[in-house]
This record gives structure tokens, sequence and C-alpha cells, in this order.
């Protein structure tokens, strides 16, 4: 029977010998990630057709939680980009309660995956599916932000791809110049004030002042004093509520929401792969090692708590934990502060909100989506053979024209089968004596459903008295492979001659006794040493 994991947040072990410097650090890296969250909740949940709140809710309490229970240590949780594309199309098709029930039936699913230990299996996705997948929403994210980023005038954006891009044609006349003069300055003021001013000395210091919170000061100045008519967060939301969101129970149909199984799928696994990268990513800065199952079961706990206060499905987000880890995180307490600090900001600074322009929120999401892909690895394609090829651009392809989970399927699926040929064409077979009457060969590799190609080719030609199969480098036999040396098994008696396995290791071994092979002719036949059949081989008979 599968263990399970143990459920034992990385805080405990972070929390030994703790002192007041580190305490200081995690303070201050908090503070300088909340500050970084505050736009990036409000964007994303703006561009999954929620109202900003639910953005800055998730990133509260979703944080707070993913810090205080996860499996890392600088990791920071919160709304994360890859889930506009699946939040926009259940709410446009389904209605926000039941988006609150997709979510919180993922957070089950993500405890669960963690709970049996799948946080494992989740961390060697592909690489070739990862960058496809990703590059596929970085595409949808930035596509989702041209209505705003033009200032058009839609009443309601159609959640896929092709169906934006009609929309945008069709609307192309209510173009807003104003906004459209903004959107680009503020996403020129985010390429210089990340690209180019770090490489000048005497920019340096005042950089560490995060773009996005730059950008919307600035937008928001330009929009006030210039008396720009564009829309803003309060003429389209109504601003944001200081107060603390209430407990929501939302009203459903069952049968209604068992339409929901593909979403909450999709929201899981997209939610198990992003917060383990960017742990793996984490790791790699602090020196540390996460713990992936422990990860995953604080995700699904913060996901299935936060809907119900109007929240919206999170996973670990990489640019905050990046900003997490370079501002000196030492443990989960600088997440939790980092929640804390929003909560204070939004108690006390809510209403300055009301004039940020959307506009400006826009043009921050389009820079994260450009930052968020790996676009080189399209100019370097022509390095990999053509099934990575292949892989990752029918991924990239899907994700963006077709949905999440069939790119993601389809992908793991060109993967395995990839594997699966590659490995079936690794297996080697040696010939040591081959005449009329005796033949001895040496197998190497793996001997499975796509290999057994070998020992079937051993079947069509076989001598007259003696037959030797060296097994001793055989590292693993499956199911196919065993039944495969039950029909030369089979050949060799109806043929009247004697057929030897030699060499079998713990596996191999373990699988020929499962089958039966050992009661089909003499044990000796099977567990005879590889030097004791190539003696037998070598003898006149």
């Amino acid at each position: 029977m599968t263990r399970l994991a143990q459920f034992r947040p990385k805080l405990l072990e972070a929390l030994k010998g703790y002192s007041q410097l580190r305490f200081l650090k995690d303070l201050g890296a908090g503070a300088t990630v909340g500050v970084v969250a505050l736009p990036l909740a409000m964007a994303f949940a703006i561009a999954s057709g929620l109202k900003p709140e639910a953005g800055v809710f998730t990133a509260i309490i979703a944080g707070f939680l993913i810090s205080l229970l996860g499996g890392s240590r600088v990791q920071i949780g919160g709304p994360a980009g890859a889930f506009i594309v699946i939040v926009y199309g259940i709410v446009a098709q389904y209605g926000v309660a039941y988006l609150i029930i997709a979510t919180a039936l993922s957070g089950v699913v993500l405890f669960l995956m963690g709970l049996f230990k799948f946080g494992n299996l989740i961390r060697f996705m592909p690489v070739s599916v990862v960058i496809g997948f990703t590059n596929g929403i970085a595409v949808l994210i930035a596509t989702s932000q041209i209505k705003d980023f033009l200032g058009l005038d839609v009443q309601r954006m159609p959640a896929d791809f092709l169906g934006v891009i009609h929309a945008v044609i069709d609307h192309w006349h209510t173009v807003s110049l104003n906004t459209v003069y903004l959107s680009v300055f503020c996403l020129i003021l985010l390429i210089v004030w990340q690209f180019v001013l770090p490489r000048v000395a005497i920019f340096k210091r005042i950089t560490s002042i995060p773009g996005p919170i730059l950008a919307l000061v600035v937008a928001t100045f330009l929009t006030l004093f210039l008396h720009l008519e564009i829309a803003t967060i309060g003429s389209k939301f109504g601003g944001i509520p200081s107060e603390f969101p209430q407990w929501v129970w939302p009203s459903f149909s069952w049968q209604s929401a068992q339409q929901l199984f593909m979403p909450v799928i999709t929201i899981s696994l997209l939610g198990a792969i992003e917060s383990l990268l960017c742990a793996r990513i984490a790791d790699g800065m602090i020196d540390d090692k996460h713990d992936p199952n422990q990860e995953l079961m604080a995700q699904g706990i913060a996901n299935f708590v936060t809907p119900f206060f109007g929240g919206m499905p999170a996973t670990g987000t990489i640019a905050r934990t990046v900003t997490n880890a370079k501002s000196g995180a030492t443990s989960p307490v600088a997440g939790m502060a980092h929640a804390l600090i929003l909560l204070l900001i939004v108690w006390v600074a809510a209403p300055l909100a009301f004039d940020v322009p959307l506009c400006a929120l826009s043009a921050i999401l389009i820079f994260v989506a450009w930052n968020m892909g790996e676009w080189r690895a399209f100019v370097h394609l022509q390095q990999f053979r053509l099934p990575y090829r292949f892989t990752l651009l029918a991924v990239f392809v899907l994700t963006v024209m077709v949905d999440l989970t069939v790119a993601v399927g389809v992908g793991l699926t060109t993967a395995c089968l990839t594997l699966i040929y590659r490995m079936g064409t690794l297996i080697r077979c040696d010939t040591v004596i081959k005449n009329t009457h005796t033949q001895a060969h040496r197998l190497h590799g793996a001997l499975f459903f796509a290999a057994v190609q070998v020992i079937e080719q051993l079947e069509m030609d076989l001598p007259d008295q003696l037959l030797v199969v060296d097994l001793t480098h055989l590292i693993y036999l499956d199911s196919s492979g065993a039944d495969a040396l039950r029909n030369l098994l089979n050949s060799c008696h109806k043929k009247g001659m004697r057929c030897v396995l030699c060499g079998l290791n713990r596996q191999p071994l373990g699988m020929v006794d499962r089958a039966g092979l050992l009661q089909l002719g003499s044990k000796d036949d099977v567990l005879l040493h590889w030097e004791a059949g190539l003696a037998l081989a070598q003898s006149p008979h």
C-alpha cells in the first residue's frame, strides 16, 4: 500500500533558529512583494472578467495560507496569469457562482494530489510541454488585454483567441487615442525601467522601486492632471472596497456543476505545474529544496478556502517569488507578511485606486506576458529533433487556438509516445554464438511492450538443440516482455529443443516468477548464471 505524504509545512523547519535579524529581512521582503503584488492582483482579476478586489483578496488569503502551509521557503502564492483564460471562460459561460465551485473543487483535487504524492510526478513534466503552454498562455494574456490597451468600446469580449481577434477587428473604429497614448507610455516606461535604467550606474538605486507601481502612479497622475476621459477602476467597478470580504455560499445546481469537470481538472493541473515550476526556480535562487507534495496540499487548502471569500484560483507566482527571494527573504514569514501588508494597503489606500486607468493595468499585463514567455525557444527549435519541435509547437498552437486542457493532454501524449518509441529502439541484442545447433545471445536495455520484436526475431530463427539468452543487462521487464519470453519458451519446447534464460536480476526475475515462466520448464534453465549458460552453449552436443 502506498504511504501518504506527511503534512509538514516548511514553516516549521524554517523557524528553527529564527532570529530578529531574519524577521526584519522577511518583513522587508514581504513589504516589497506586497507593493508589487497589488497592481498584478488587480490586473489579473480584471482580465479574468472579475472585479479587481477578487484578485486582491486572493493575494491576501491564498498568499497567507500558501506561505503558512506550503513546502517552499520563499514561494509567494496568489492570482496568476495562467488562470486568466480558463477563469474568464468559466465566468462568461457559467457565472461567478460556478467559478467558486470550480475553484473549491480544484482545491480538493490539488490536496489529494499532494496527499498521494503526485507532486513528485508533476516535477517531471517534459520541457517541450511546459514551454509550449507557457508561451501559449502568454499570448492569450496579451491578447486579452487588447480591448483595454486600445480603449475599445466592446460590451463583452469573447473568451477564445479567434473571437477576441474578430471582436477587435469589428470594433477597431472605437479606438481611443488618449487610451492608446497612455498605454504605450506605460509600456515604454516599464521596459525602460526594467531593462535600460539598471544598466546606468546612477539610476540603479531608484530602479529598486517596482515598475508596476511606478506605472500605476504616473498613469493615474496623468489621467487626473490632463483630465483624460478614459476608463478607470472607479468608472467601471466603482473602486475597491476597504473592508474584508464576507463569507459567500453560491447558488448553483448540481446538474450544471457537473459540466465543470474539465475546468476543474484544468485549474488543478495548471495550478500544480505552475506552483512546482515556481518552487524549483526558487530553490535555485536560495539553495534549498522544496517539498512538492506539501506545496500541493497547501495550494489545495488555499484554493478551497479563498473562493468562498470572493477570491479566484491561486498558485505559486514566478514574478513575486523571484522578487521575494531577491529581496532577502529567509522563510515563509516573508510571504505571510506580504499578505498582511496587502491587507493593510486595502484598508488604508483603497480609495486611491478609484482613478487608476485600466489601460495602465493592461500595459502591465502585456509586459508580464512578454517576460513570462520563453520566446528564444522558438528560435532554437532547429537544434532539436522533430518530436521535440512537434510537441512544443502543437502545445503552443492548441493552447492559443483550442483549449489549455487539450493542449497539455496532447503534449503529454506526444511526449510519452516519443519516449516509448525511443526506449523501444534502445534495446540491443548481441549475438555471442550462432550455428545450426546452438545460439547464445545477450540482451541490453528494457524489454517492454515496444521492444518485444527483439524476442520475436529470435523466435523466427531457432537453432536445432539449444538457445541461451543472457538477461544480466536487462534492467526492466514488463508483462508484454514476459509474455514474449513465454512464447519463446513454448516455441522451443514445441521444437523439442532446450531454452535457457540466464542472469535474471531482481525486477525481471520477479516478473518472470509472477508470469509463471518458472513452471514452464526446469527452474535451472531460468535461474542459470550466464557463465554456466555460455559454457553449456560452447560444449559439444
